[in-house]
Formats: C-alpha cells, sequence, structure tokens
C-alpha cells in the first residue's frame, strides 16, 4: 500500500530520522514537560478528591499521562543505546 502525500505534498517519513534536530528536540522536551506536568496534577487533584468515582477517573488520567512520559523516554533511550 503506497502512502499518499500530505497537505502540502510531502511523502510522510516511514522511519524516524537518524539525526534529532534542534527544534525536534525542543518539542520532545516539551512533550516530556507537559505529560510530568498533568501527570502531577492529576495525582494532586486525585488526592484531594472526596468523590471515589472522580477521584478513579483522575488517576486513570494519572496514569496514561505517566504511561506516554515513559513511552517517550524508552523510545529515545533506545534511538540513544542504537547510536552508541
Amino acid at each position: 500500500m503506497q502512502q499518499q502525500p500530505n497537505q502540502n505534498g510531502t511523502q510522510p517519513m516511514t522511519q524516524p530520522p537518524n539525526m534529532v534536530s534542534v527544534k525536534d528536540h525542543l518539542y520532545l522536551t516539551d512533550m516530556l514537560s507537559w505529560n510530568l506536568n498533568a501527570s502531577k496534577k492529576a495525582h494532586f487533584y486525585a488526592e484531594n478528591c472526596t468523590i471515589p468515582e472522580v477521584r478513579q477517573t483522575i488517576e486513570k488520567a494519572c496514569q496514561m499521562h505517566e504511561k506516554h512520559y515513559q513511552t517517550i523516554l524508552e523510545h529515545l533511550n533506545k534511538k540513544n543505546q542504537q547510536m552508541m
């Protein structure tokens, strides 16, 4: 199956590049920060919530952001180990 060009006419990448640009690095740093911050906030709100159903839902959000954070780190660590 051949991939279709996106809106600006370029083909999407099938593999990540071997090198991370400064802009990509900054975006990855932002993604890690966003997920860590969201996880910490969700954890704080869940600890202070008195409604069990709401608390459980907020804890799920906390776990989701922690998982995203760990997934990003795993991808970065795999790439870093492959380069060594």
